[in-house]
């Protein structure tokens, strides 16, 4: 977040970033109840669009007595921000719209002052899913969660739709330029020049130009013509990240300290083809590559090959991998 916020200013206003538990560890169920929950009533709380439509005949669920309370306890949240951070505003979803408000309420009534509410729309696919943490697929902003390049993967196969959407709310691009994207992209989509457009602008922005750029290259190691150094330039987790579902085998170290043969690479000690015979022809057809690099009978892999110490990367043709992993 220290990327979006500024939590060393000098400023009134600067960033602080606190956690709710601090203050509701030591509140009891019975003095919430009596302290915070008194001042709302159940109508109120019944009147929620959001508890309204939970409750309605037609629902297909009911709603547990932990998600109808929820509403004091966030509305508890905004009052002690209210009250020990001078915070007024409190901002979300749409569908947050009523427990914000309820916070609103309970600084009207207990601190006897104002607080504000700030909601936007719901971000949805085309599939109408919603696009949050709730949701399967997504994406964080914390690299150790999501990498780089799964985050840029991420925003280059969105749908032409929801690619055309999203430019306009991820980005700071003007309007002038969008449009000229999107025209661009209607007379050549499959060029995809909307998605890769979003993909740069949001790597940037959440990471860095440099991680942009490994990401970038990364995504050619499958599709376009990457070569060894490239592969080594990978780090271990982007590496398997690329190569994720390829079928590995595992030999030891040992293995390679005198070099360990194509025949024995590719058939006899790992089983990536069929047999030694098989393992000949291919190598005769030049087929076989070595980390990106082709190579021929005589070729023997060494510790030098090693991809982050432990990985080398076997090939044949141009979309059949196999990742030795060494031990």
């Amino acid at each position: 977040l220290s990327r979006f916020l500024d939590f060393d200013s000098d400023e009134d206003n600067a960033a602080v970033l606190v956690n709710n538990y601090d203050w509701m560890k030591n509140i009891t169920f019975l003095d919430f109840i009596r302290d915070v929950g008194k001042h709302i009533t159940v109508n109120y709380m019944m009147a929620k669009d959001s508890v309204k439509k939970r409750l309605d005949a037609d629902a297909k669920e009911g709603m547990s007595f932990t998600e109808f309370t929820y509403q004091l306890v966030q509305g508890y949240d905004f009052l002690y921000l209210y009250q020990n951070y001078n915070c007024t505003l409190q901002m979300g979803g749409s569908d947050q719209w009523g427990n914000i408000t309820t916070g609103t309420e309970l600084i009207r009534r207990i601190g006897g002052g104002k607080g504000f509410a700030l909601t936007c729309p719901l971000i949805t696919k085309a599939d109408g899913t919603k696009f949050g943490k709730t949701e399967q697929g997504n994406i964080w902003l914390d690299a150790h969660r999501t990498s780089p390049y799964r985050f840029y993967q991420y925003w280059l196969n969105t749908s032409d739709q929801d690619a055309e959407k999203y430019i306009k709310i991820f980005t700071f691009l003007s309007k002038a330029e969008i449009e000229n994207l999107i025209e661009e992209h209607q007379q050549a989509p499959h060029q995809r020049a909307l998605q890769k457009r979003l993909a740069e602008e949001i790597t940037v922005m959440v990471h860095s130009k440099g991680e942009l750029d490994n990401a970038m290259m990364a995504s050619t190691i499958l599709f376009g013509k990457a070569t060894s150094e490239n592969l080594k330039n990978l780090d271990e987790t982007t590496f398997l990240e690329i190569f994720e579902g390829v079928p590995q085998a595992t030999i030891s170290k040992e293995e390679l300290t005198n070099g360990l043969d194509m025949i024995g690479a590719l058939a006899a000690k790992t089983g990536f083809l069929n047999s030694n015979g098989e393992a000949r022809r291919e190598l005769k057809q030049n087929s076989i590559s070595v980390n990106k690099e082709k190579v021929s009978e005589t070729y023997l892999i060494k510790e030098s090959d090693l991809i982050n110490d432990r990985y080398v990367l076997l090939q044949r043709g141009k979309k059949n991998y196999f990742v030795l992993v060494v031990t």
